[in-house]
């Protein structure tokens, strides 16, 4: 078994085997291309699809260790693994669609009350309130999820986004007129849920909104 360094939690050579997206992949969702593309692109599904935020970036793929270590994050009660999970989404910081941006506020995704009762904890946040920390930007719960929606896996992209209509809301006092926003959520799969969140924060007046994932699915 590989050493652990004292407050590390992956061994260097787990830590090196954390699958990267590789380039080219798509400006607005980070999703991989697989063609030969060498310049800013947008994949079929942002240029056919309204989604409100500006980028949402991951530089993770959701496999292997990245994908196991997310799952017992999130399922296995293991909130310890923020840590790791938390590496992960700063580096997203250091992608260039963000790495020169300044924010007024780091939002978390939020939970239906239901379901974060019946995990414990709301694994957005608990990784926003890392990021916040390390890069010295105000956390704030804006947005609540008001409507318990069904599994997302089984839908398509425009069914997702027609499942999460209304189903998140500006929390009651919450002022987002002017501000600008990264949201923060652990897994980017089809954008859908970041792009309901953002549209909510810009019809209340946030003027961007730019997402960060700890891995890309």
């Amino acid at each position: 078994m590989a050493d652990v360094p004292a407050k590390e939690y992956l061994c260097k050579r787990c830590q090196a085997a954390a699958p990267r997206i590789p380039s080219p992949f798509c400006a607005k969702c980070s999703e991989p291309f697989s063609g030969a593309i060498t310049g800013p692109f947008f994949c079929s599904n942002c240029s056919n699809l309204t989604l409100y935020f500006e980028a949402a970036v991951a530089v993770y793929q959701s496999r292997g260790i990245v994908r196991r270590l997310v799952h017992e994050f999130k399922y296995g009660y293991r909130a310890h693994l923020r840590h790791v999970v938390g590496d992960w989404l700063c580096a997203a910081l250091q992608d260039s669609r963000l790495r020169h941006r300044e924010f007024d506020v780091i939002a978390p995704v939020p939970l239906h009350p239901a379901r974060q009762r019946e995990r414990g904890f709301n694994q957005a946040e608990l990784l926003a309130e890392l990021l916040a920390a390390r890069i010295n930007v105000p956390l704030k719960r804006l947005l609540e999820r008001s409507r318990y929606t069904t599994t997302q896996t089984a839908f398509d992209r425009a069914e997702r986004m027609k499942n999460l209509r209304d189903a998140f809301h500006l929390r009651k006092k919450a002022d987002v007129r002017r501000l600008r926003v990264l949201l923060i959520d652990d897994v980017l799969t089809t954008g859908s849920t970041l792009s309901e969140c953002a549209r909510v924060l810009k019809r209340a007046g946030a003027s961007s909104v730019y997402a960060a994932t700890a891995a890309r699915a």
